[in-house]
This record gives structure tokens, sequence and C-alpha cells, in this order.
């Protein structure tokens, strides 16, 4: 059988084809072509689609494609049910999921960086994919460090952390300088990666990773983008008679059926149910 996706993978179109191929259907063609060809192509060669908008195996709410193979056929492993928060939290930007997955995302956009042949990336894919299916089988429970006096350091050197974590104080610079950089690009209806924020303000994005929650509404990085993208769309809303795909546009959503669906989420109604209501008032 032939599987069609969009071309250039990182995330989850490299995890649902390892999924596919050592789970579901070893036998599987992947094929990865222009993100416009691939429902045309589907419906041509019979090639089935995923990781795209539209289809049958794609994003459902927070859970992303891999989570719904997972669902569809049934796969209860515990390793891949271990895989699945690692391969979301990397695929969404949300890297308090799992703290495998600011790793797997670091991996993988330098995987994708070097090697330029889909068929060339999707083989160290498997790879990749492979080592960290053996470790959730095999090594959960065992840490780097093994003498006892690593692990006393290791302790000694979190409690110290955790410490400095907690006192109280100012917010870093950088807060201030994401704040203008995550607006501008609200603005201009550009998308912006945690990675790339983190580039843009001069801090590892480990680290933006796991404090950002601290300082924007105790909301992770995708969490609170996709707030203001929703509060954005609220005001399109109520001051303009921009139609639902014009606002899904401005407001960076990939279509009027992913923004729909992120605005009911947020606020328990469609847009066009609260643009009736408000009419009303």
């Amino acid at each position: 059988m032939q599987w069609i996706t969009r071309e250039r993978p990182k995330i989850d179109r490299l995890a649902c084809a390892w999924l596919i191929l050592r789970f579901i259907d070893p036998a599987a063609e992947i094929l990865y072509v222009p993100s416009g060809d691939v429902v045309p192509t589907a419906g041509r060669t019979g090639a089935i689609p995923f990781d795209v908008p539209n289809v049958e195996f794609s994003h459902y709410g927070q859970e992303c494609t891999f989570d719904y193979f997972l669902k569809k056929y049934a796969l209860t492993d515990p390793a891949l049910h271990a895989l699945a928060p690692i391969v979301r939290g990397a695929d969404t930007d949300n890297h308090a999921l799992a703290q495998q997955a600011a790793g797997l995302w670091a991996i993988s956009a330098g995987l994708a960086h070097n090697i330029r042949d889909d068929q060339q990336l999707l083989q160290q894919g498997l790879v990749l994919y492979d080592a960290l299916y053996s470790w959730a089988q095999h090594l959960q429970g065992q840490a780097h460090t093994q003498q006892p006096e690593e692990q006393l350091l290791v302790q000694v050197y979190t409690a110290y952390l955790q410490q400095a974590k907690d006192r109280t104080g100012p917010p870093p610079a950088w807060t201030t300088q994401l704040r203008e950089v995550i607006q501008d690009h609200l603005d201009t209806n550009l998308s912006l990666r945690l990675t790339e924020a983190a580039d843009t303000v001069q801090v590892n994005p480990s680290y933006l990773s796991r404090e950002f929650a601290r300082y924007f509404d105790n909301l992770s990085f995708g969490e609170y983008i996709r707030k203001l993208r929703i509060e954005k769309a609220l005001q399109l809303l109520d001051t303009t008679a921009y139609s639902l795909g014009e606002i899904a546009y401005l407001t960076g959503f990939s279509d009027q059926s992913h923004f729909t669906r992120i605005f009911k989420q947020h606020t328990g109604q469609s847009p066009s149910a609260y643009r009736k209501k408000k009419a009303k008032t």
C-alpha cells in the first residue's frame, strides 16, 4: 500500500511513517510530495493521505496524527503510548508534555536541515524512532549517572536549581523582547515556532520551553500563541465583516476548519455561533 503526505518531514510525518512501516504496513511505500499535490495524487493513485488537513489521518483537537494512528489501529503497546506525548509535544511545540520533546524537535530539525532528500530523511527517521522505541521499551528507568556520588551531585544540583527558580525577582530581559516578537508575528500573520523565538531572543530553546509558562500566564508557548490568536479572532469577529475564512488567515490558522476547531475549544462555541450571538445583543 502507498501512503502519501507533505514533503520535507520533520516530526509527525516521520513518526507516522515509522509507525506505518513497523506496526501497520511493513511493505508500505511512503510518498512525500508538495502540500498541494497530496490529495490529488492520493485520488489518482489510491495512496492513503496522512498528516494533511481534511483527511482521515490528521490532527484532532490537541492530538497529532501519530495519536490518531494509535487509536485507529488499536495499538496498545505501552512503549508506543510512551512515545506519543513526546511526538505530540515536539510536533506542536508544547514541550511541557514530555521532557524528551524538545530534544526530539532539535534532532528532527537538524536532520531536516542536513538532509534535503525526503527518502534519505525517512531512512534516518526510522533509525531515530527505532532508538526511541527501544528506550521506551527497556531504558525509561535507567539514569545516565550510575555511581552513588554522581547521583548525590545531581540531587544537590537539582535542589539548587529549584531554589533559584523559586526565588522571586523581576522577569528576565528576554521576556519583554519575546512579547514584542510574538506581537509582531501576530500583527503580520506570520507563524512563529519556539525554536525561532528562542533564536531571536538568544536563549536556549529547551530553557525557553521550560521557563516560558512562568512569565506568560502559566501557559506553554503553543498554548499562549493560540490564546492570542483566539483573542485577535474575537476582536475581528466583533469589529469587522470579514468572512470566517479571512479571519482564519488573518489569525494564522492553516484553514477555516482548523480555526473553527481551535476557536470552539477555547470559547465553547463556533465562530459563526459567536458572531450570530453578538449580532443579537
